[in-house]
């Protein structure tokens, strides 16, 4: 603490005292009395560890048994009871977290600090030993042995190790130095490739060989793969070098050469007295020769660790390492060391001690520790003071239904046991594949929830990608200022997408609102601009070249220079253009990327919302640490300015498809949820854990990996074996133990169980848990969130069938939802005020009518029977044109009509035209067909073979037409008529137009559908009635001459195949001369006189469109309807309020 002597503090004293000449108040470092933390109670076991007098201990601690206070009471008592000093004690974990939790602890325990750290990270010791032993190492070290060389000298993170393997690997072919073999050809430009290369790099060094070593092994193996890469790694390792980096396992392999070096090893075994070594079982077998260097020859060395929890062997980690410690750190007698277990769980109760066990003992009983104390080990005691636990095991419906009950669990934890958020976890396999969807989900139903910024790539954060666009934006406008630079394309080379994606960032401030008005103040002033002349350019061009060149915002109207989104959008475009000046001017990355995030009030508004509180807080707090992590890559890359220097930031950032590795993991907050995989949970606990999406095929996930260059074989002795599968399941089992062990009070085990034939299905792990199974339908009923409350108040206060006393109750709660509000004034339920409800408001009436009075009724065959179905449908398809992109059932349907249009000009039977024309046919098919987008490739397969079958029925069936003539196709037509008084036009296009034996015209409609129609709804089909009615108007005349018979209409369905005749099916529509009203067809009973069914159906649609009444009518259309979401007359459409 710091004495200041009397008054000091006082503001106003010191003030008057140098006003008056007095002297400076002396300051003097008082030293503060110890405070050191009581010793814990130890149980027999944990005080025969701390009482181990010397040599080699392995102490098996299974979860929650007391490893860490045994381990500190270990150091402790060395230090306090045995003199040790503190700097001759060592303490080696295996994150950044635990070394500090392990720090923190110790110096609590002893009551004072250290100058020196008694626990470190093994990465942090090795790195420590490089900088203090430069000198003497000489040319261990990457550069300049010199103290200042060393100094320089930094540790890549994963994924900037795998951007410079694929880079190197990039450059590799071009200077020729690796001789790559044929077998890796395909995959050389992959990005799997780049990583199976990392995987056999840190394999190599892992197994202490060096690059020469790795090409003998390709060849003694006959492997030519593992000797080009071997050849490669010198080169990646010049690149190390150069750039005065390393990696994790070219680290720890520099250690263990320098401490080859005699002097080294002499002076660093005389300061360490004793090793502690916690987690062993992640070690691998380079940082067990490391431990043997400092710490074998019977020294004293204590292992803590648990071979249930091996789940590192990704890393290089063996499991049988722990199982082989006795042997490998021999007494100094060469007996086997000593092994001893802890007991007694302290995490959890009985329910989940129970259950959990059942996993572990399917791993086995190695034959290599003493069997009683492995089985003390393996069968712990609960301590009799815990609860029991509980242990759950549920299975949904879907994903989507998973998330919803564990936000839901999650939410009743919090609200009726009274648990905080930071005391609950959810985990997961896979932190790719399951924590956005799930995180989204969890936010989605007001959980807030926390997840590592180094869960996911850096490139993935939604705080980065609007800078690394904006930076990319800026570096493309600028090559042209650069000379050799390539010439940027138009517009720069921004996008539309990129565009729309930065003018809604925080860099533009817009919503998807102000860019449509932005878009239209662009379109309007080319409209002006053009007059007349042509036609104005897509909106998402304009928005393009508007931010691509300041001017054109700047040249805009008056008028318009005002208006906010014309502001927001100018001072984007000037950023950009600032931002590629400094770039062009010899910037580096950091200078541009700081230039774009302070040239807005970004920075601030993430500032306020960080000191707040709720969820919004929790969001800025990972926007801030995602921008700080980029700014630190761009720290790293200012040996290279200018352009070049930020095409190769953006490049090494937007490579980076990994996550930060776990041991750099970032701080969090402990204010909501963890989402994390269960191997970041090692080491974690909570009283509330749920172990979601446990599927089969995903855990155990027993996928082999590397199966090209097959690192898992690389051994020093030649090619290995092939991992069994049982061996990968096991650690799979670990896995999944480690996950289940992280729960103090309540366990929860959640999978997606789908129907049968469906490939979800629980993952055999479940069972190995032998608790009952919770099989959920559905969603929860009533989510306890404040929407559903609210929703639940809305529905009963607006049910007429609800006894009014309830009904009135829930109007004055929701009243008193509606008037709440948080610190900041914002209301806490905006959903329960009556004037935010839609449908509250009367419907809008339109200042001027779809249709003009004075413009006739325009339909066309189809349209006809989509306005009497549904003319709802009808007028959000047509008029509205709301209707999204085209089907790929219509995109068939469109081929397959070419297709037919084009074999219609060709000769039958052996004519050599129509071998020609299948070959065309073919080509055309090739052509087209990958431009329609299928869901699977198998399907495209399959359609791609029915479109070939539909077009031979079609040649068949034209085959089979000897009594008629061909007298079009694709013909187009248009006429008009007046009904009731209304005049109506009708156009379209028929695919075939004939004349019959009897001199008739007949109609020919191709159909693409899979449902064949009855003989009924032939009848009365409203496209070919239109059709007919087109033939007797003279309608077709370009055609069909003077002659207006009409000798009815056929509908072909070219995939519907006729039996074995190799033809398709045929349905008839009698002609409307012959039979004007078929059975079936509208009776014309009210008086009103029409020639034919057609005739009523086309007054009965024009009465629809001119009464502009579109309602809804339910029916077979409603299936493929886009529009169901809305549709009043389906229960998912239906409003809330009437």
């Amino acid at each position: 603490m710091v004495s200041t002597g009397v008054g000091a503090g006082r503001t106003g004293t010191a003030e008057a005292g140098r006003e008056r000449g007095a002297a400076a108040p002396a300051y003097e470092l008082v030293r503060t009395a110890d405070v050191r933390r009581p010793a814990p109670e130890l149980d027999a076991a944990q005080r025969a560890v701390v009482a181990h007098p010397s040599g080699p201990l392995l102490v098996l601690a299974g979860p929650g048994t007391g490893k860490t206070t045994t381990l500190v009471e270990a150091v402790v008592d060395r230090i306090d009871r045995r003199g040790l000093a503190p700097d001759a004690v060592l303490a080696l974990t295996f994150s950044r977290r635990a070394a500090a939790d392990l720090r923190t602890r110790i110096a609590a325990r002893l009551g004072r600090s250290t100058l020196t750290p008694l626990a470190m990270t093994f990465h942090a010791f090795c790195f420590a030993l490089l900088r203090r032993f430069s000198a003497v190492a000489g040319e261990v070290v990457p550069g300049r042995p010199e103290p200042d060389g060393i100094s320089r000298l930094r540790l890549l993170t994963a994924p900037e190790q795998e951007f410079r393997v694929r880079e190197t690997l990039a450059g590799s072919p071009e200077y020729g130095r690796v001789d790559w073999p044929p077998s890796v050809d395909r995959a050389f430009p992959t990005r799997g490739f780049a990583a199976e290369v990392r995987a056999v790099l840190a394999k190599t060094r892992q197994l202490g060989m060096d690059p020469e070593d790795l090409v003998d092994a390709g060849l003694a193996a006959g492997r030519p793969e593992w000797s080009a890469v071997g050849q490669f790694f010198d080169e990646y390792l010049d690149v190390l070098d150069a750039e005065q980096v390393l990696d994790y396992a070219e680290l720890v392999h520099r250690c263990r050469i320098l401490l080859s070096d005699p002097e080294v090893l002499a002076t660093l075994r005389a300061e360490i007295g004793c090793v502690f070594v916690d987690e062993y079982q992640d070690t691998d077998p380079a940082q067990v020769k490391l431990l043997q260097a400092i710490a074998g020859q019977g020294r004293d060395v204590i292992a803590f660790g648990d071979p249930d929890q091996s789940i590192y062997g990704f890393r290089g980690a063996e499991a049988r390492g722990i199982l082989d410690f006795p042997e490998r750190f021999p007494t100094r007698s060469g007996r086997p060391a000593t092994v001893l277990a802890l007991g007694t769980t302290r995490r959890f109760g009985r329910e989940i001690l129970e259950a959990t066990r059942r996993i572990a003992v399917r791993l086995g009983m190695p034959r290599s520790l003493p069997a009683e104390v492995f089985t003390d080990f393996r069968h712990p005691r609960p301590d009799p003071a815990a609860p029991r636990g509980r242990v759950e095991v549920m299975t949904c419906a879907s994903a989507g239904a998973e998330a919803d009950q564990i936000a839901d669990l999650l939410r009743r934890a919090h609200l009726h046991d009274g648990l905080g958020w930071d005391e609950m976890a959810v985990l997961v396999r896979s932190g790719r594949q399951t924590i956005p969807a799930l995180s989204r989900a969890l936010v989605a139903a007001g959980v807030p929830v926390e997840v590592a910024g180094d869960e996911i790539p850096l490139v993935a954060e939604l705080a980065v990608r609007p800078l690394l666009v904006a930076l990319s934006v800026a570096a493309g406008r600028c090559s042209d200022r650069v000379p050799g630079a390539a010439a940027p394309s138009a517009g720069g080379d921004l996008t539309g997408e990129q565009a729309q994606l930065l003018l809604t960032s925080p860099l533009g401030g817009l919503d998807s609102l102000g860019v449509r008005r932005l878009g239209r103040v662009l379109r309007r002033a080319e409209v002006e601009l053009l007059a007349g002349t042509g036609l104005p350019r897509p909106s998402d061009e304009l928005l393009q070249r508007a931010l691509a060149d300041p001017d054109v915002l700047d040249e805009l109207p008056e008028a318009d220079l005002d208006r906010p989104e014309v502001v927001a959008a100018r001072a984007l475009a000037r950023l950009l253009a600032e931002t590629a000046g400094t770039i062009a001017a010899g910037g580096t990355a950091e200078q541009a990327l700081w230039q774009l995030w302070t040239g807005t009030d970004w920075p601030e508004r993430l500032q306020r919302r960080a000191a707040g509180g709720g969820d919004q807080a929790r969001r800025a707090d990972r926007d801030l640490d995602a921008v700080c992590a980029l700014f630190a890559i761009a720290s790293r890359s200012e040996e290279v300015a200018g352009l070049r220097g930020v095409t190769g930031f953006l490049a090494e950032v937007q490579a980076q498809e990994i996550p930060a590795d776990p041991r750099t993991e970032s701080e969090l907050r402990g204010t909501a949820v963890r989402l994390l995989t269960a191997h970041r949970a090692k080491g974690l606990e909570w009283p509330l854990v749920v172990v979601a999406s446990v599927q089969e095929g995903s855990w155990p996930d027993v996928r082999r990996r590397g199966s090209l260059l097959e690192a898992d074989r690389l051994s020093r002795t030649g090619l290995a074996e092939l991992v069994p599968t049982a061996q990968r399941i096991a650690e799979e089992r670990r896995l999944f133990y480690v996950a289940c062990t992280r729960s103090r009070r309540r366990l929860v085990v959640s999978a997606v169980e789908g129907t049968e034939g469906e490939g979800d299905q629980p993952s055999r792990f479940l069972a190995e848990l032998e608790v009952p199974v919770r099989r959920l339908s559905g969603r929860p009923a009533r989510p306890l969130t404040l929407p559903a409350l609210v929703g639940e108040l809305r529905r009963i206060s607006t049910d007429p069938d609800t006894v009014p006393a309830l009904r009135e109750a829930a109007a004055q709660r929701l009243a008193r939802l509606a008037d709440a509000v948080d610190d900041e004034g914002r209301p806490l339920a905006p959903g329960a005020d009556p004037a935010r409800w839609w449908g509250m408001a009367e419907l809008t009436e339109v200042g001027r009518p779809v249709l003009a009075p004075d413009v006739p009724v325009q339909l066309s065959g189809s349209q006809l029977a989509s306005v009497l179905d549904c003319p709802r449908q009808w007028f959000l398809a047509r008029r509205a044109a709301a209707e999204s992109s085209r089907s790929t059932a219509a995109s068939f349907g469109s081929v397959v009509h070419v297709l037919a249009e084009f074999g219609a000009d060709f000769g039958t039977g052996d004519d050599p035209d129509r071998t020609a024309a299948r070959q065309q046919v073919s080509d055309h098919l090739e052509s087209v067909w990958d431009q329609l987008d299928f869901d699977a490739n198998w399907l495209s397969d399959v359609e791609r073979i029915e479109a070939e079958s539909a077009y031979e029925r079609f040649v068949a069936w034209q085959e089979a037409q000897t009594d008629r003539t061909l007298l079009g196709t694709e013909v187009p037509f248009a006429c008009e008529l007046e009904l009731d008084g209304e005049r109506m036009r009708l156009t379209g296009t028929a695919d075939r137009v004939e004349r019959d034996a009897a001199g008739r015209i007949r109609i020919v409609d191709f159909k693409t559908g899979r449902r064949a129609p009855t003989g009924a709804e032939v009848a009365v089909q409203d496209q070919l009635g239109v059709y007919q009615l087109a033939v007797a108007q003279g309608a077709f005349r370009d055609v069909t001459g003077d002659d207006h018979r009409c000798g009815g209409a056929e509908l072909v369905y070219l995939r519907l195949p006729d039996g074995e005749t190799g033809l398709p099916k045929v349905f008839g529509q009698a002609s409307l001369e012959d039979v004007p009203f078929p059975h079936g067809a509208p009776d014309p009973a009210d008086g009103t006189a029409h020639p034919t069914w057609v005739h009523r159906r086309l007054a009965e649609a024009a009465a629809v469109i001119r009464s502009e009444r579109f309602v809804a009518r339910p029916g077979p259309s409603c299936r493929y309807c886009p529009f169901r979401a809305s549709c009043p007359a389906r229960t998912e459409g239906r409003m809330v309020v009437a």
